[in-house]
């Protein structure tokens, strides 16, 4: 049973990646929407899902567990805010390959957060790996090749400090559940977007395929994402869940690659070769790691 346990959260955690990985082929389809329509769009439909998903799993009132969260949960949800639109404006100015990879820095961003703040202690080899990690980031941000765009790149490490943020948070708050704080930063990301757009005078009513797209994002991509990686993750080790994470950083690329014929610069694939030689060594060097002795 405990094998088949952990293969099943396996499976549940590399589905997650996949369709994780589907969000920059998602905008790439959006016609004309901004970033703050398309997360306008996308966070509805992520909240009224989560809502139904929570209220199912634990027959709780999910606005209740939301502000149960307290702090933690409130500056995680906004983390994700930063992350959720960092994201999408980061595809839409730069190529996919370059978002994506520059998102995996997100493990690395948490580290450092949580050692200033929560004093959490950082390996030697994790230093390390921050220091190859940057040295692939630099080399990707500073691409010339028309492919890249430094703001897009900017923003797509700002999502990966947000979702940092969240993480950290999480931490700092002892939430084992994360599903009520993501159902925050839905209902965040509608009042704060809804604002944007009133003083932007962007229009709320998209065209029949924008909206589609977004909020089929919200369900599909984001919240189905999340539902299936918090059931995975309760039986898969750490080490097993940074590597399966990394489905999202690789298939992204291939899916606009496929279908739309996007393709990446040479110093991006380099630079993302660093990145993730980086993030499996981290992991790798961490699994290693003989566990501390239990005192009866």
């Amino acid at each position: 049973m405990g094998d088949w346990g952990r293969n099943r959260g396996m499976v549940l955690v590399f589905v997650a990646g996949m369709l994780w990985s589907t969000v920059g082929l998602g905008i790439r389809l959006i016609e004309e929407a901004q970033v703050w329509q398309i997360l306008l769009y996308r966070s509805i439909s992520l909240s009224v899902f989560l809502f139904v998903v929570i209220l199912v799993r634990t027959g709780r009132n999910p606005f209740r567990m939301a502000l149960e969260t307290g702090a933690a949960g409130a500056i995680g949800g906004l983390g994700l805010v930063a992350a959720y639109s960092g994201a999408i404006f980061a595809i839409q100015k730069t190529s996919v390959a370059n978002a994506m990879l520059l998102f995996a820095c997100a493990p690395f961003a948490s580290a450092v957060l949580a050692r200033l703040v929560l004093g959490e202690r950082v390996r030697f080899a994790t230093w390390v790996a921050i220091a190859v990690a940057m040295g692939g980031v630099l080399l990707m941000v500073s691409d010339d090749s028309g492919q890249s765009s430094l703001i897009g790149n900017l923003a797509a490490l700002g999502s990966s400090v947000g979702f940092a943020v969240f993480t950290v948070a999480l931490r700092w708050g002892r939430n084992v559940e994360m599903l009520p704080a993501v159902f925050l930063s839905g209902l965040f990301a509608i009042g704060i977007t809804g604002v944007v757009c009133l003083v932007m005078g962007l229009s709320f009513v998209l065209t029949a395929q924008d909206g589609t797209v977004a909020m089929v994002m919200g369900v599909a991509q984001v919240g189905t994402g999340l539902v299936l990686y918090t059931l995975g993750s309760k039986t898969v080790p750490a080490v097993e869940l940074t590597l399966l994470s990394l489905a999202e950083v690789v298939l992204g690329p291939v899916w606009v690659w496929v279908f739309l014929g996007e393709t990446a610069s040479r110093a991006t694939l380099l630079g993302g070769a660093i990145l993730l030689a980086a993030i499996i060594g981290n992991a790798v060097s961490g699994a290693r790691r003989k566990p501390p002795i239990q005192m009866p």
